[in-house]
């Protein structure tokens, strides 16, 4: 156990210190736009948002997919196939990119439609019409992230994107403010971002002795199997997909609350600092599905088995960490995003159930990460949609609305949410089989390996003699 704890914590640091500063490029890019005044900060709040409803988190979704195929291959010790299915989602995701672009070309329009501000729509919809160049390498990037996760190759991926942080800043003051592009220089900077980071990444994977054998350049064999693939990238994309919309659908609802400046600041900030802990959460969600990958491709069920037992105990020992920080910080917390007396005192109240969603929203995340692991995505997307839509957003709905709670009713209506979402992934996992599980990584590896052709299987027989 305490094997299995040291490897958990190796792959989940470095891949948490990544999702915390790839997190922090989009940040940079709003705070350089914050700068420049009220519309531009709302327009590109609201285009970043939309953003990551209709573009970023669908992709990331359809690339969690690799964590079943290339860490249940990688851990059969068919290493080949890594390479065959980073091409092939890399394929899939520039097709799905391009619709999703289209939709963004008229993102200002459709806000508008949807009776937001007029100015505050236009803004959006500039701002995020410069961000197309970002959606469209962010696709490719995500496949060479996770290529390079299913083979514990942590360290190129945190370095690249900590590389790619640290440039940040000095390309959003060149494009906003010495070239003279403004808000449209801030989005476009992350693009500039994401292709540092995706050329670094690629060049690691075509030089790198240790990709020699998961690299083998372009293969034909990517074009086959695309439906397969869809069968686990759909469910993933939807499986994360439901989680994030939800959250957005309950910042939408606060807007019909009385005092709805008030309502949506401070959900605001809720949002925000659970977003935070939520990359702290996908680290070792991540880290997790690659340990159940690799050792149901190995043929280790056990060893899967005792993985997920001690992802449970980190995830309980983390979550409770993060949980007690809030509450320990929440005068503290309040102040560090607005002056406004109102806004805090509201805050301070509020933090505590933060804590609760933040302390069960880990464990999920995990749990989570092992369904991944298993290639269960259809049965995770299925809790997600339950958990959510048919308690979550209704329970926040009579909360805030019925019984006169506001925000605190949404946020309460979350953690209903969480509650019945946490408990589904559990029962998944105290009932799974993992000697079954094993036989049918087992059987999804040997799907995908190409049969031998007849003159080479003559010649290895002949070589035999």
């Amino acid at each position: 156990m305490l094997s299995e704890v040291k490897k958990q914590l190796r792959l989940a640091g470095p891949l948490v210190a990544g999702f915390l500063l790839q997190n922090v490029v989009q940040m940079i890019s709003v705070m350089f736009v914050g700068h420049l005044g009220e519309l531009e900060l709302a327009g590109a709040a609201m285009a970043t948002s939309f953003a990551n409803v209709t573009g970023f988190s669908l992709l990331f979704g359809m690339a969690s997919s690799l964590d079943t195929l290339c860490g249940q291959a990688f851990g059969a010790g068919q290493h080949h196939l890594l390479g065959v299915y980073k091409q092939r989602a890399m394929v899939v995701l520039t097709l799905v990119s391009l619709p999703a672009a289209a939709v963004w070309a008229y993102t200002g329009e459709i806000l508008a439609w949807c009776g937001q501000d007029p100015e505050i729509a236009a803004a959006a919809g500039s701002y995020i019409r410069w961000l197309i160049p970002a959606l469209l390498v962010y696709g490719p990037l995500q496949c060479h992230v996770r290529f390079l996760l299913t083979q514990s190759a942590v360290a190129p991926v945190t370095l690249s994107s900590g590389a790619a942080a640290l440039s940040h800043p000095a390309v959003c003051w060149l494009l906003v403010h010495r070239l003279g592009f403004g808000s449209r220089g801030a989005a476009l900077a992350n693009g500039v971002a994401f292709l540092a980071d995706l050329l670094f990444l690629a060049l690691y994977v075509r030089l790198s002795p240790s990709c020699k054998t998961t690299w083998q350049g372009f293969s034909r064999e990517a074009l086959r199997g695309i439906a397969g693939f869809m069968k686990l990238a759909a469910p993933s994309a939807l499986m994360l997909c439901v989680e994030g919309w939800s959250f957005e659908l309950l910042l939408l609802l606060s807007g019909l609350l009385p005092h709805p400046k008030l309502e949506t600041a401070v959900l605001s900030i809720c949002f925000n600092i659970s977003t935070f802990a939520f990359m702290v959460s996908s680290g070792f969600g991540v880290a997790i599905s690659i340990r159940v990958s690799n050792e149901l491709g190995a043929g280790r069920p056990h060893a899967a088995h005792l993985a997920t037992r001690v992802v449970k105990l980190l995830a309980f020992c983390v979550g409770m960490f993060q949980g007690i920080m809030v509450v320990l910080l929440r005068n503290i917390l309040g102040h560090a995003y607005s002056n406004n007396k109102e806004v805090t005192k509201y805050t301070h109240r509020m933090l505590p159930f933060v804590a609760a969603s933040i302390i069960l929203d880990c464990q999920q995340c995990a749990l989570s990460g092992v369904v991944r692991g298993c290639g269960w995505q259809k049965r995770g997307a299925f809790i997600n949609l339950a958990a959510y839509y048919l308690v979550g957003i209704p329970a926040a709905v009579i909360f805030a609305f019925v019984f006169h709670l506001r925000g605190m009713g949404l946020w309460f209506g979350l953690l209903c949410g969480l509650v019945v979402q946490t408990i589904l992934l559990l029962s998944i996992t105290l009932c799974m089989n993992w000697d079954k599980e094993a036989l049918m990584a087992k059987d999804r590896v040997s799907s995908s390996t190409p049969p031998v052709p007849a003159e080479m299987s003559t010649l290895n027989k002949s070589m035999e003699v």
